[in-house]
């Protein structure tokens, strides 16, 4: 049980530049503006805000609005509805490398990674995105990881594409590959506990 207690700790510790942090999306709502979710909202404080149009979606098969299955943890992910573009901020900044999982059918998207907020300053990074199609006929069902290392300090991450027809996952900062989420190492300390009493 400690061991438990001392991994919820450090997965809700407050963030620094050299943190590795992924927003999953879990708990937005269906179709939600994320804005200030993580950023003294209802999710993680990480000092993260969503400018503009970025909203959660959840899945149809969880009973939400979405089209889509099979992203790396289910069922919410971000998109947008109107715009070319939506925005990440950081307000303490983050280090290293930017990674996130995505999944379009046929438009291609991109990320910009800035040092200014608002997507502003020097372009420090982009991530060209691909169209990936789809393996059921419609439904956003391929996902693919897109990472990037970078020199500097980032303030923020310009997410572009066509509006309701890209969706990301797992956005991580800190690092170019995404960290596992709060749930998983949950479940790995929860299995080394279950193996403790055996």
């Amino acid at each position: 049980m400690k061991t438990l207690i001392a991994i919820a700790a450090l997965i809700a510790a407050p963030s620094a530049s050299a943190t590795i942090i992924t927003l999953d999306f879990e708990g937005v709502g269906d179709s939600t503006p994320i804005g200030n979710f993580y950023n003294g909202g209802l999710g993680v404080n990480y000092g993260v805000e969503f400018v503009g149009n970025a909203l959660g979606i959840v899945a149809a098969e969880a009973g939400g609005g979405g089209n889509f299955t099979n992203a790396p943890s289910m069922p919410t992910i971000m998109f947008w509805l109107d715009g070319p573009a939506t925005m990440m901020n950081v307000a303490a900044g983050f280090t290293d490398g930017f990674a996130t999982y995505y999944s379009s059918i046929a438009e291609p998207g991109s990320i910009g990674i800035y040092d200014g907020l608002n997507g502003t300053g020097n372009l420090l990074a982009t991530l060209n995105l691909a169209a990936l199609g789809s393996q059921a006929g419609g439904i956003y069902d391929t996902w693919s990881l897109a990472g990037t290392s970078f020199a500097g300090t980032a303030h923020s991450a310009v997410f572009a594409g066509t509006a309701n027809y890209i969706g990301f996952d797992n956005v991580t900062f800190g690092s170019n590959i995404p960290a596992p989420g709060a749930l998983a190492l949950l479940g790995v300390a929860s299995l080394v506990s279950r193996r403790r009493r055996a």
